[in-house]
């Protein structure tokens, strides 16, 4: 007998390779990018998200979010590259709510097929938010004339030097509105009959914990990101990290540098602000 007639007898057994989930951190304030505070942006996270979605036998992609929320913008353009990707390449993907994904980061959530959030975590805010300062009485108790000049009724439109005025209230809340119900739209699209309560209910920029998330149709389940992968897809189900590679001197330092500290220093203030709402 011939060797290859005997290799063609032996038994064949094939070994697969164990499910392989990827996991995208989705992080922080969204919209901000630059120096030490490096928010969340399509530009910041589209060459993580092509990676996440590359390997040839992947079963999902997992989105572990942390986010008070921020640009509706960037988190328009974030979860509808994570549908683009997901519906391209057939490949469902989950989302799993670390301690809070409240507006923007609830946005994001909503571009998974299935989301879990721990029973403490902060999930809602559906709603649009403007806040700001004004200094009208500042400016002549110290005696310094302020001067603007525009071409364009509102293009001076809350100078937070000048008192209120009603017209630019209203153009701020109408805008707001618009973004609100595009807000609502896409949370009714991707949650669609799982939805429990009604828009005066849901979409009042509410917060929830896990739970009341969970019973209100928010969320699909309570667990988290190792425990409910390893129920779906075995106790040998391959978790791994995607993410942006920091520069030594970012690592060591943590710090931006030379004019960027002041701008740096007033975003971290705003973005403490924005975790501190949730009381994080």
């Amino acid at each position: 007998m011939d060797f290859d007639t005997l290799l063609s007898r032996l038994p064949l057994t094939s070994v697969q390779p164990p499910p392989l989930v990827t996991v995208v951190r989705l992080t922080g304030v969204i919209g901000r990018v630059g120096g030490l505070q490096r928010g969340l942006s399509l530009a910041a996270l589209s060459d993580i998200l092509d990676t996440a979605f590359k390997p040839k036998r992947l079963s999902a992609v997992a989105l572990a979010i942390n986010s008070p929320g921020g640009s509706p913008v960037q988190s328009s353009l974030i979860a509808g590259r994570i549908r683009q990707l997901s519906d391209e390449k057939k490949v469902p993907v989950l989302a799993f709510v670390e301690d809070v994904a409240a507006s923007g980061g609830y946005w994001l959530a909503t571009a998974a097929d299935e989301i879990y959030a721990d029973e403490s975590s902060i999930i809602g805010s559906i709603g649009v938010i403007t806040a700001g300062f004004g200094f009208p009485q500042l400016l002549d108790r110290i005696g310094v004339e302020r001067r603007v000049h525009a071409q364009g009724a509102r293009k001076a439109m809350l100078d937070p030097f000048r008192p209120e005025q009603p017209g630019d209230v209203a153009r701020l809340s109408a805008l707001q509105a618009e973004l609100h119900q595009g807000f609502k739209a896409i949370v009714r699209h991707r949650r669609g009959d799982k939805l429990k309560g009604g828009d005066d209910l849901l979409f009042e920029g509410d917060v929830w914990t896990g739970r009341g998330a969970f019973d209100l149709g928010l969320i699909d389940g309570i667990g988290d990101l190792r425990s409910v992968l390893r129920r779906r897809f075995g106790d040998k189900v391959k978790m791994r990290v995607v993410g942006e590679r920091r520069s030594w001197w970012r690592r060591r330092l943590g710090l931006g540098l030379g004019r960027q500290w002041a701008a740096e220093a007033m975003a971290a203030v705003e973005d403490r602000a924005l975790w501190a709402r949730f009381g994080l």
